[in-house]
């Protein structure tokens, strides 16, 4: 099995549970790593036979765009929209982060993990 992984990825987005959130915005970062075979792309050269960086990266961008209360169902309209896209996925793991989250006292990132 092999993995294509985008780390880092760092989006300014309006989610949350408060809805102070979803009005002022805060930076989040994802975490997305697609396990699957790209054998015959590591052969031939061919991007067809792997997963296109491009259009994952365009799944997440478009979904980060539509606010949601949690972290948690961000991740798995992400897991849900790479699996629909790039059908010969074998497992998706996400890890959204959300920094400076509203605790009541410091926290640097708020992070959820999800993997199926």
């Amino acid at each position: 099995m092999h993995s294509i992984q985008l780390e880092g990825l760092d989006f300014f987005a309006y989610h949350g549970f408060l809805d102070e959130e979803q009005r002022i915005g805060n930076h989040y970062r994802v975490d997305i790593v697609v396990e699957t075979d790209f054998g015959l792309a590591a052969q031939f050269d061919t991007l067809e036979n792997t997963i296109d960086y491009s259009k994952l990266y365009a799944i997440i961008a478009n979904i980060m765009q539509q606010p949601a209360r949690l972290l948690e169902h961000i991740a798995y309209k992400i897991i849900t929209q790479t699996k629909t896209v790039f059908p010969q996925s074998k497992t998706v793991e996400v890890c959204v982060a959300k920094q400076n989250p509203p605790l009541g006292g410091l926290c640097a990132w708020a992070k959820v993990r999800i993997k199926q």
